[in-house]
């Protein structure tokens, strides 16, 4: 169908900035958690790009205010951006936990989520590159949304087992967080999903 009135691909374009920003981030934290060496720096360095995504989430949000025709629904941009900058808030969030609860090490379970939330990352960048020409993006949710199934079971396993071994209350109550921060980021890459999803189906 021909479109009548010319569609801004700016916006494409910051989301797909967006999305490469949060692929380091996870990359990031998923290098922290399956080798613990120079954490403060790296977890640091993290700290960054989430500020990094911050500004890309602002710099959305102030182009969206000054837009009069945007090339899908104003709400949904607004969810699309927040919702992946919420992704990287708890990636974060997760490396964050590493130096204020001082672990120094963490199960494999930890680092498999973090491979998880790496994945995802990886199927939203390809979404949001595929959005504006609607192709085949509802694929990418799919996974994204499989994935995040994975995790909670992941998550849930871990949890129990943690409660079977785990003797040290404290480094129990540090972990089950760690765990649930991560898991919880992986609901946000759902969510992210959700919008993209959102999205395709409007404007079918």
């Amino acid at each position: 169908m021909v479109r009548l009135i010319p569609r801004s691909v700016k916006f494409f374009e910051m989301f797909a900035e967006m999305s490469d920003n949060l692929i380091r981030g996870a990359r990031l934290l998923s290098d922290i958690l399956a080798d613990f060496k120079n954490v403060e720096a790296r977890v640091q360095e993290l700290n960054e790009i989430e500020h990094v995504g911050d500004d890309m989430t602002h710099a959305v949000l102030t182009k969206l205010n000054q837009t009069f025709i945007t090339p899908f629904d104003r709400e949904d941009i607004h969810r699309l951006a927040t919702s992946i900058d919420d992704v990287l808030d708890f990636i974060h969030s997760a490396a964050e936990r590493l130096t204020m609860y001082k672990i120094t090490s963490a199960p494999p379970a930890a680092h498999q989520l973090a491979k998880i939330i790496v994945q995802q990352a990886e199927e939203i960048a390809k979404g949001v590159a595929r959005l504006e020409k609607h192709n085949n993006v509802l694929q990418y949710c799919v996974e994204i949304n499989r994935l995040e199934n994975e995790a909670d079971r992941v998550a849930r396993d871990a949890i129990a087992r943690l409660f079977e071994v785990e003797k040290d209350p404290i480094a129990l109550i540090k972990l089950k967080e760690l765990y649930e921060v991560l898991e919880t980021a992986t609901d946000k890459a759902e969510d992210a999903a959700n919008v993209l999803e959102t999205v395709v189906l409007k404007n079918a």
